[in-house]
């Protein structure tokens, strides 16, 4: 039986607008999206049965139908039934590195790792923007994850066009254990909060996403300034997530008094990430919040932003 394992990285967001309503019911966003170097490490194989199997150390994460992995399986079957008949049901053991429920982007990144082993497995030969277009039926953050790197997404979020590689900056990732935020419970409450500022008509939803695309951000990534790029954080989110978890709100505040790069939630949170300018600052900044805040659900890992999405990383 042949199998593969596969190095699917987490994701954080340098920039999150929410300009305005889609037909479909989803936000119109335009994100700068990062990937780094914490992982989750998938195995795929053909199991010789007719059914999908999940496997992880973490409890919490699922190993049924509600788990995005298990979702990306069904969706290769779906659409390829002859090369699912030929091959029957697999295996997947995910070794979980990122933390769950954190706004990393761990669920979308396993499946995007599965939807790239399956088509190494059953031989099907897809490129990378077919990928792609199968990722948008998981979930926003997943067509991102297959390539990764850095990015511009727009729609909402499955639109991907990359952006120059940043791999020269360090990042400290922080999560409370205890803590967990809903990612529809974010927007809905952002919706309710701020619709009155909402784009409501298409060009100027293209005005404001030509605007970012040709913005400070972009040009700081183009350069690799990584000062700029800490000044240019940004996240819509924070307005509705921060003001109900001031811990949070007060784990930014921690950091960005540690002469970091710059510092934000990632995502709709929980987790805050800050810039830093190398390894040994990064190290130093994570040991001095940990002593200073002093509370055993705060998580924090050293890491740093990477040029690739999901990557094989070893052939049975």
């Amino acid at each position: 039986m042949q199998s593969y394992s596969l190095f699917a990285p987490a994701k954080i967001n340098l920039h999150l607008e929410i300009i305005g309503d889609r037909p479909d019911g989803y936000h119109e966003l335009v994100m700068v999206m990062q990937s780094v170097a914490l992982g989750d490490v998938i195995d795929i194989r053909a199991n010789g049965k007719e059914e999908i199997r999940v496997f992880c150390q973490n409890p919490q994460v699922p190993l049924d139908n509600t788990n995005l992995a298990y979702k990306a399986v069904q969706l290769m079957q779906k659409n390829y039934p002859t090369q699912a008949s030929n091959f029957g049901g697999v295996d997947i053991h995910i070794e979980k590195n990122i933390p769950v429920c954190a706004g990393l982007a761990g669920g979308s990144t396993n499946a995007a790792a599965v939807l790239v082993g399956i088509n190494l497995l059953w031989g099907l030969g897809l490129t990378q923007p077919e990928l792609r277009d199968l990722a948008t039926y998981l979930g926003s953050d997943v067509p991102f994850c297959i390539a990764g790197g850095s990015a511009i997404a727009t729609g909402r979020g499955e639109q991907i066009e990359p952006l120059p590689h940043l791999d020269n900056i360090w990042v400290i990732l922080a999560k409370y254990s205890n803590i967990s935020v809903s990612t529809p419970w974010a927007y809905k409450t952002y919706r309710e909060e701020f619709h009155d500022l909402y784009i409501q008509d298409s060009h100027g939803v293209s005005q404001r996403t030509h605007a970012v695309h040709s913005g400070e951000l972009v040009r700081a990534i183009a350069h690799k300034d990584s000062k700029q790029i800490g000044k240019l954080l940004y996240n819509d989110l924070q307005k509705s997530v921060l003001p109900e978890y001031p811990e949070v709100k007060n784990l930014i505040d921690q950091f960005k008094s540690q002469n970091v790069l710059g510092a934000m939630m990632s995502g709709s949170g929980p987790t805050v990430f800050a810039l830093c300018k190398n390894q040994e600052q990064a190290n130093q900044i994570k040991n001095t919040i940990s002593k200073e805040i002093n509370d055993p659900n705060l998580e924090m890992w050293v890491t740093k932003m990477c040029s690739h999405g999901i990557i094989t990383t070893q052939h049975k």
